[in-house]
């Protein structure tokens, strides 16, 4: 192996090194239901059930936000009871709860 091959061979290592070993900042952040997508704050499903979750803890609910994505039973049922509280009254709407008590 020539001396440039070498060079060029260990530059790559370096570099792929480099690339794969800075930690990845993918973690989703999300604020009261919305999350932060390009320096924007939408609302998603993921972040709202997140959110029912800490207004449901803050009740005394023993909820999870991975028990409420995962089961959908459990979110309109934890709906019956949070539906009155305006934080989570859009997240149990997309839910279905209102049709529960005769709210078209």
């Amino acid at each position: 192996m020539t001396m440039s091959a070498a060079l060029r061979l260990s530059c790559a290592a370096v570099f792929a090194a480099a690339v794969f070993a800075a930690p990845a900042s993918a973690a989703i952040k999300c604020n009261r239901g919305s999350q932060l997508v390009s320096g924007q704050w939408i609302a998603t499903p993921y972040c709202q059930d997140q959110y029912l979750a800490e207004v449901a803890r803050k009740s005394g609910f023993k909820a999870s936000a991975a028990k409420i994505r995962n089961n959908p039973n459990y979110k309109k049922n934890l709906c019956q009871y949070m539906y009155s509280d305006i934080r989570v009254q859009q997240t149990c709407l997309d839910a279905g709860v209102p049709q529960l008590f005769g709210i078209p």
